[in-house]
């Protein structure tokens, strides 16, 4: 009997405690509900529903870099780091997931076209690869801040 009433105590508190979302600052949540997006929770205390909302993605608004161990393109002995970053999260969520992928695709299309460049032309060659890779994310919500190449 006990238990029993040890556990009708225990699961309101349970559930309330579920539903309470704490969001660090410099992120924002995405909050889905049966698979679909609700709402974005900016930083700060929020209340969610319990056993139906989950946070899907958690957006770092600070910036992230991806590393590119592999050389970028075939023609190119060229390694590197994207320095990227989150603008809009409301248009970036959708597609939060397959970052590292279209950075990587939009790099080696750019790169396609290039010719071999020598030591002195890798920041100019950085310039054009952050601008062609912008084009492809600034209607996504993204912005690449910073390219830097390496010889391989």
């Amino acid at each position: 009997m006990m238990i029993l009433l040890t556990l009708l105590l225990l699961l309101p508190v349970a559930l309330i405690a579920s539903a309470i979302r704490r969001v660090p600052d410099g992120q924002v949540h995405s909050l889905y509900r049966h698979g679909k997006p609700v709402r974005l929770l900016q930083a700060g205390t929020h209340l969610v529903l319990p056993l139906l909302d989950r946070v899907a993605h958690k957006i770092n608004l600070a910036g992230q870099t991806l590393r590119f161990e592999e050389p970028l393109a075939d023609a190119h002995d060229l390694r590197g780091t994207v320095y990227w970053q989150v603008l809009e999260p409301e248009r970036a969520d959708a597609v939060f997931e397959q970052v590292d992928q279209l950075i990587r695709r939009g790099a080696q299309e750019a790169l396609r076209g290039e010719a071999e460049v020598e030591r002195a032309d890798r920041r100019d060659l950085g310039a054009r690869l952050k601008q062609s890779l912008n084009q492809a994310l600034r209607e996504r919500g993204m912005m690449v801040t910073r390219v830097e190449l390496d010889a391989a």
